[in-house]
């Protein structure tokens, strides 16, 4: 499994001219890729990834004057209840080693990527956090606004046994 986690302070999708989900502030936009190798474990580190990787900012409490100010201290989105947008994406698992064209033999079929994502969907909704999601199989355009930029990739094929 494989996701590319953006720190945004905005993300939308759209499909067919019609906004399906967005973010209500500054979260954690995630494009999810499933491969046919990918099990409960799998589900269950992105889950962990996702909710804890401390990539966002946290607060620092109040200045002399009483504001408060962002603080350069990094917390995960569990941490600070971030809410995070989930777009599946077959493409992640295409791998470009032979040729000029993509191979997607690594990519899940259609309902085993749709169960994994729905997993871990459920898995950061059961965390507490705020989750919104694209349509899956849809032709989305996805638009967000990075901040920093911050953008990580998650590959959980590295945390199996080999």
């Amino acid at each position: 499994m494989r996701a590319v986690i953006s720190r945004v302070t905005e993300a939308s999708v759209t499909v067919d001219g019609a906004v399906v989900a967005a973010l209500p502030g500054a979260g954690l936009l995630v494009l999810l890729g499933v491969s046919t190798d990918d099990d409960e474990t799998d589900i269950s580190t992105m889950v962990r990834k996702i909710a804890e990787l401390r990539i966002l900012r946290g607060r620092s409490g109040a200045d002399e004057a009483g504001a408060v100010r962002d603080s350069p201290v990094e917390v995960g989105a569990v941490e600070v209840g971030a809410p995070v947008l989930v777009v599946s994406q077959f493409t992640l698992m295409g791998s470009t080693a032979k040729g000029r064209r993509p191979s997607w033999s690594h990519a899940a079929p259609g309902a085993q990527a749709e169960a994994a994502v729905d997993a871990v969907v459920r898995g950061l909704r059961e965390r507490g956090l705020e989750v919104a999601t694209g349509k899956f199989g849809a032709m989305m355009q996805v638009s967000s606004v990075n901040d920093g930029p911050f953008t990580v990739l998650v590959d959980t094929s590295g945390s199996r046994a080999s």
